[in-house]
């Protein structure tokens, strides 16, 4: 029943004149370290994207503290979604909807925006849309493209998932195939932990890998096989540990230029050559970049590299909207809204919630 009346509100909204191009929705975000808060116009027009990292207090512990994240977020949630609303230049009465993250991430820290959401929600008598963060990285692509339309193929590359999902339409997703153990993000932040670099990992990975040699040791791949477009980085992530360890036992110095260099080499290939083998399976002509570890320039470039090769357009999302952010919640929430899929105020933090079929 609460539901349906949620639906009803939105939809006299629209009949009373606001047309879709005009809906303001605010986003929150709050699924790991980063408290966001945003306001579009429409489902592409950003008037603020505020971002409040958490990074400089969890590098001295070299990861995320959950604890530690959440209480940041009670501290910071309000001040930012203030913020928002005064840089999009509007007031919180003149917003339609508000669309936040409830999962995947840490559980904690999504339950401190899960809760404001549902709190504002409430008191200003608006449609509440939960939003599955894996498929707002997906939607930043529409934020930074605004030509982009399905149908397309998306390659989700990011701390806690690794997927390849043909995006049907704008509420239709098909799983191509994703990880089976750790994903490409989360092996990029712990061998750079092994290497002794400071958190986050992957952007020096990443630095780290143009002064080196990626061929200088060859590392494994593993599921490799033309059409499995499912990925594994645990035996890679295991292999270069065992390589520094048995360095360091023969009391060799650390070449971790190369390292790096053979390491990222080894994962960027197993992503370009799926994603391309998946674009062409689907029969799409557009790629799509998405998620953290879509910052990753020697990743970019190599997926620039191959799509001028194959004919294949390609799009990623500029580095602020790579990152985790509330601008790509707002847009998924205002495509959401369109197909009627709203939430209602028992809606919950789900930390472990995936890429589902639609």
């Amino acid at each position: 029943m609460e539901y349906e009346i949620i639906r009803q509100q939105f939809f006299c909204c629209m009949r009373r004149g606001t047309v879709e191009e005009e809906i303001l929705t605010l986003g929150i975000e709050s699924s790991c370290d980063e408290t966001s808060a945003a306001v579009l116009r429409g489902g592409r027009t950003i008037l603020s994207n505020v971002i409040s990292t958490q990074i400089p207090i969890h590098q001295k512990f070299g990861g995320v503290v959950p604890e530690i994240a959440s209480r940041k977020h009670i501290v910071n949630i309000m001040p930012v979604i203030d913020e928002a609303v005064r840089q999009a230049g509007v007031q919180l009465k003149d917003i339609d909807q508000v669309a936040v993250t409830y999962g995947p991430g840490l559980v904690g820290a999504l339950l401190v925006g899960v809760s404001a959401a549902k709190a504002l929600a409430f008191a200003l008598d608006k449609p509440l849309i939960g939003v599955n963060h894996l498929e707002g990285h997906i939607f930043a692509n529409f934020l930074a493209e605004p030509e982009l339309e399905p149908p397309f193929m998306a390659l989700v590359v990011s701390g806690g998932h690794t997927a390849l999902v043909d995006v049907r339409g704008y509420d239709r997703f098909h799983m191509m195939g994703q990880t089976r153990d750790d994903a490409a993000g989360e092996a990029f932040d712990k061998i750079a932990r092994v290497m002794g670099l400071p958190y986050p990992g992957g952007p020096r990975i990443d630095a780290l890998a143009k002064e080196g040699n990626p061929l200088a040791i060859d590392f494994p791949r593993a599921l490799e096989e033309k059409g499995n477009y499912e990925f594994s980085f645990s035996g890679l992530k295991s292999a270069v540990l065992n390589y520094i360890n048995s360095e360091k036992m023969k009391g060799h110095e650390l070449q971790k230029a190369d390292i790096a260099a053979s390491f990222q080499h080894s994962v960027v290939e197993v992503l370009v050559e799926k994603a391309f083998d998946a674009v062409h399976e689907a029969g799409r002509d557009t790629l799509v970049l998405a998620g953290g570890v879509a910052a990753n320039s020697g990743l970019e470039a190599r997926l620039r590299e191959r799509a001028a090769e194959t004919g294949i357009r390609f799009f990623y999302p500029n580095r602020i909207l790579c990152t985790d952010n509330a601008a790509m919640i707002a847009c998924r929430g205002y495509y959401q809204a369109k197909h009627g899929d709203f939430s209602d105020l028992y809606l919950n933090a789900v930390p472990g919630l995936g890429l589902e079929e639609k």
